[in-house]
């Protein structure tokens, strides 16, 4: 593990420290409170107020300053965060997680004026995901391969950056990208989960790690990339990993020591042995012990999703999908499955359940329920409800009592086949017969992506619209007859082995589309949309301004009316937005945030023809604007994107079946399929003659395991590698 400057030695950090912060004192915090109604001026408070205590003379000002304001960081601070609206404090900014700024200084009237005020490079080609979280006019956010940058919110200038040091043979464990979602800043730290499954505290101020933990089995595929939460002195954190057979779960972890406090599992174990916590004694009698689903770990991992109320108490977590997804499979005769799929309420104190809400029983689609969940008050029927909302990838969306679990709307937000509706009195989905796969592969609505994945949508209580990045994606799902499970590679129930022969077959090509879609939660209705080039987008940022930002995956970060949808600002990038933008202002000066670089899980799976990465590269970026930006936006140059004439080679139809079974086995998921790749990882069919050369070197012995291609020799050989690069070859031949 490492924590470096890449402006500064270590030993000049202080003095770079003080240098760059030397304006965030008293007088910013009352600066930036300018900005604020009157009746959001935090009344008597100043950063001394907040301070913690006091500090070591011997510590410069500026890190006095950055150990104050995170030193003060606590349950009330977060709690009350409408009083500071120009920090970003948490994940979702507050407990509420509605991704919902006060700030207005940024306008309908004004935001064209947007500019660019400065932009940091994470050197990386990955995907960036990150909320970053401001206290005060310090930032801490995330890029790929789980590495913190502390920067100066209003210059961009670097403090500090920890690199955990992920092994890159680990890449092979997710299912999505090495990216990660951000961090969590509490009593003078800041917390991080690593992809390779550890959580770390860092000092606030240096970087330095203070205590680190495994929270995973590391014999398993077990991933993070999920921000964690910190709740009532407890750092809150889930996994991922179902695709590769994990068991999932939910840890509660010491804010302090990183001491383990209790464990939510979210599917039972062996069932010849004692259950770990009651709630799973339940969930035993909803599967179906033929499927022998504690072998592999039946999935249901919990890896992004969370939020929680403090007035009730109640931790929400979001649970994904089965291992494998195809219940026939996990559980042959049936059964819901508890508690994959799910929202569940639990203790905070103790991970005991309070209730649970399944939003897809029996889940065969992964269509996981770990998307965006919001906090609400809403007034339904005539009468105010606390509620909790989501768009899962189902393609319903839901308003639930957040005290009980009661249903109180669940109407489809995109076009669903799968199931007709969901039964208000039983709270199930009414599924349609004629889309099951059992016997022959269906296209279906939505596809695993679903209708709304990670990126976190944003509710505005000024508008009382809930702002979805939605998705229509159809997906092909089919049925494997002859299922085994396969250590190290995606398990899935599906026949992938035919699902390349019918992409060749019926010349399959869905057509996927995006939208940013304005969503009436108490009318069950869209009031507005906007359709995007491609379907993999941004999360989405709602403001006091009337504002609604969002980045798209083909490179433009844009602003539109929160009322009406109309476009009111846009500025091209050229590089494919994912993450959810944040507002926050120092000094005086509002500043919208969005760190752009494409990837994640739509990356193998999107429509190539409207992927601007591999014309102009990833070259993952932060870029923060404001009214009246000097700066402008940097544009990459354009790339050769020709298909370089491959090499001969002699392979015959067995080899080409051999190769397209293996290739949608263990290459599909990262580099495409078809060997279409959207950029972010190398498209193989552009491959030079020198890589040609190479390529047994690089798939079986690791020869390009520094950039994050790991070493496939545990489960393929020199015949498999050949007839691999033998489809690749014929592909890139079709394409020329």
């Amino acid at each position: 593990m490492t924590t470096h400057n890449r402006t500064a030695s270590s030993s000049a950090n202080i003095a770079l420290l003080t240098f760059s912060l030397a304006t965030f004192t008293l007088a910013t915090f009352t600066a930036s409170c300018s900005l604020l109604p009157e009746a959001l001026q935090p009344a008597g408070s100043t950063a001394a107020d907040r301070s913690g205590g006091p500090l070591p003379d011997s510590e410069p000002a500026a890190a006095r300053h950055i150990a104050a304001v995170t030193r003060s960081m606590n349950a009330q601070r977060i709690a009350a965060a409408d009083s500071e609206p120009y920090n970003w404090l948490a994940h979702g900014r507050s407990n509420s997680e509605q991704r919902y700024s006060p700030l207005a200084q940024v306008n309908r009237d004004n935001v064209e004026r947007l500019g660019l005020s400065w932009s940091y490079d994470t050197m990386t080609t990955h995907g960036l995901e990150a909320s970053p979280i401001v206290i005060d006019g310090v930032m801490y956010t995330t890029g790929a391969w789980s590495v913190v940058y502390a920067l100066d919110a209003a210059t961009g200038r670097e403090l500090w950056v920890y690199d955990p040091e992920v092994p890159r043979q680990w890449s092979r464990r997710g299912c999505c990208d090495v990216v990660n979602r951000g961090v969590a800043v509490w009593k003078g730290r800041v917390y991080l989960g690593t992809y390779d499954g550890r959580l770390v505290a860092l000092d606030a101020v240096t970087g330095e790690v203070d205590w680190e933990v495994n929270t995973i089995d590391r014999a398993r595929p077990y991933t993070i990339t999920g921000a964690p939460r910190v709740v009532k002195g407890r750092v809150i954190i889930g996994n991922g990993g179902a695709e590769f057979g994990v068991r999932g779960y939910i840890s509660a972890y010491s804010a302090r020591s990183g001491k383990l406090d209790w464990r939510f599992y979210t599917v039972p174990g062996d069932p010849s042995l004692p259950f770990e916590h009651p709630e799973l004694e339940e969930a035993a009698g909803t599967w179906d012990v033929a499927g022998k689903w504690w072998e592999t770990g039946g999935g249901g991992t919990a890896w992004d999703s969370m939020a929680w109320d403090p007035e009730l108490d109640l931790l929400y977590v979001g649970t994904g999908n089965g291992s494998p997804w195809n219940r026939a499979h996990r559980s042959p005769g049936g059964g819901d499955n508890l508690y994959l799929s799910s929202i569940l309420a639990l203790d905070p104190d103790t991970g005991r359940l309070a209730w649970h809400y399944q939003t897809t029983p029996g889940d065969t689609w992964d269509f996981t329920a770990t998307q965006h969940l919001i906090l609400a008050e809403l007034e339904l029927d005539g009468r105010e409800r606390k509620v909790i909302m989501q768009a899962p990838k189902n393609g319903f969306f839901y308003v639930l009592d957040r005290a009980t679990g009661e249903l109180l709307r669940a109407d489809a937000y995109v076009e669903t086949t799968w199931a007709s509706h969901v039964d208000m009195a039983t709270g199930r989905p009414v599924e349609d017969p004629e889309f099951d796969f059992t016997d022959d592969w269906k296209l279906v609505l939505p596809a695993p992506t679903g209708g709304h994945n990670w990126q976190p949508m944003a509710f505005s209580p000024d508008t009382g619209l809930v702002y979805i990045p939605a998705i229509e994606n159809p997906g092909l799902y089919l049925n494997e007859d002859e299922y085994r499970h396969s250590p190290g590679a995606w398990n899935l129930g599906m026949d992938l082995g035919r699902y390349a022969e019918i992409l060749h077959e019926e010349g399959f090509s869905p057509v996927s589309s995006g939208y940013l879609k304005a969503w009436d939660p108490v009318a069950g209705r869209e009031r507005w949309s906007v359709e995007m080039p491609n379907f993999w987008n941004g999360g989405v940022l709602a403001t006091a301004g009337g504002l609604v930002f969002h980045g798209t995956g083909d490179g433009r970060f844009a602003a539109y009316d929160a009322e009406a949808g109309r476009k009111l600002w846009e500025v091209p990038v050229m590089t494919g937005i994912i993450a959810p933008p944040v507002t926050y202002a120092v000094d005086g000066v509002q500043y919208v945030a969005v760190m752009a670089g494409w990837g994640g899980v739509g990356v193998p799976s999107g429509d190539a023809r409207s992927s601007i990465v591999p014309e102009y590269g990833n070259d993952g970026r932060l870029l923060v604007f404001r009214l009246d930006g000097p700066g402008q936006v940097t544009i990459p140059a354009r790339r050769d994107i020709s298909i370089p004439e491959p090499p001969a080679m002699d392979y015959d139809q067995a080899d080409l079946a051999l190769g397209s079974r293996l290739y949608m086995e263990r290459c599909n998921f990262c580099h495409g399929p078809l060997g279409f790749s959207t950029g972010v990882v190398p498209d193989l069919r552009r491959m030079d003659a020198s890589v040609h050369e190479i390529f047994g070197d690089v798939v079986l012995r690791g020869a390009r395991l520094a950039g994050g291609m790991p070493s496939f020799e545990d489960v393929l050989d020199e015949k498999d590698v050949r007839a691999i690069h033998a489809y690749v070859i014929e592909q890139a031949r079709t394409t020329r």
